[in-house]
């Protein structure tokens, strides 16, 4: 009896007696392997009281009624087994893993490619968009070496543009680090995700580190922030000098004078 190249359906001859036997058998097949989702690819044994129409990857080692028949599909139909030998390239769902392989002509394999190349967007437990292409929701993210160095790389345009880590608070932001407007490294921190206070840069061409200061008048409130702050502050010559909160007032770090 002739059949089909791909499935092995079996097709019906001109003049067959009982063409329904057939053409129900073709059927049968057809029921069993498409849309193939399998219970279970652990079993080299046929479970005691299995369904019609429960089907199951046939595990290495088969024994009792799928002797011989490992890596096809068992199929109960009817209240017996029926084997189907899988083509290079089928996919299969494993219901009790939920997870999708492919039979690669030896084995099951992930059901995703090697290589995703040329994405749009990439959502990971979330909903990338066109600002943020990329989108994780986790409890950490984790990039590792792979045998030697490892590097987190930030590439932005042109020198006026930004490269940088934001930090945020409900999506609002409350601290910035990376070449902010130019080439030199900022620290920045905001309390309302609009105004920024620069802290601290590091100058692209030296290294020199040039730490945040205040005039007299601009000085945060040395008890507002707490004992053994320190900041730069502008004196009456128009120099800086370091100072410290003392819980109270500022103190110059050199004299201790009181800067008011």
């Amino acid at each position: 009896m002739a059949e089909s190249p791909l499935l092995n359906l079996p097709f019906l001859e001109a003049a067959q007696a009982q063409k329904h036997f057939t053409h129900n058998e073709a059927l049968r097949a057809l029921d069993a392997i498409v849309q193939l989702a399998v219970l279970d690819r652990d079993l080299s044994a046929p479970p005691g009281s299995p369904g019609d129409g429960d089907r199951y990857w046939v595990a290495s080692g088969a024994t009792g009624a799928w002797v011989g028949n490992e890596n096809k599909i068992a199929a109960y139909q009817d209240g017996a087994w029926e084997f189907y030998a899988p083509n290079e390239g089928w996919t299969i769902w494993i219901a009790d893993e939920d997870v999708k392989l492919v039979w690669d002509g030896s084995a099951l394999i992930p059901g995703l490619p090697s290589s995703l190349q040329n994405l749009s967007e990439l959502g990971v437990n979330a909903t990338a968009d066109t600002t943020n292409r990329i989108s994780v929701s986790s409890p950490a993210s984790l990039f590792n070496h792979e045998g030697d160095d490892h590097q987190l790389k930030i590439n932005k345009n042109a020198t006026g543009d930004t490269a940088s880590f934001l930090f945020q608070a409900g999506f609002s932001g409350r601290a910035e680090i990376g070449l902010t407007g130019d080439d030199d490294f900022h620290f920045k921190v905001s309390p309302d995700g609009s105004t920024f206070h620069e802290a601290l840069v590091i100058d692209k061409d030296s290294g020199a580190v040039r730490i945040a200061s205040f005039t007299v008048a601009s000085a945060p409130s040395a008890p507002a922030v707490g004992a053994g702050t320190l900041i730069f502050v502008s004196d009456e010559a128009g120099g800086a000098v370091l100072a410290f909160s003392d819980g109270t007032d500022w103190r110059r770090c050199t004299d201790r004078a009181v800067i008011s």
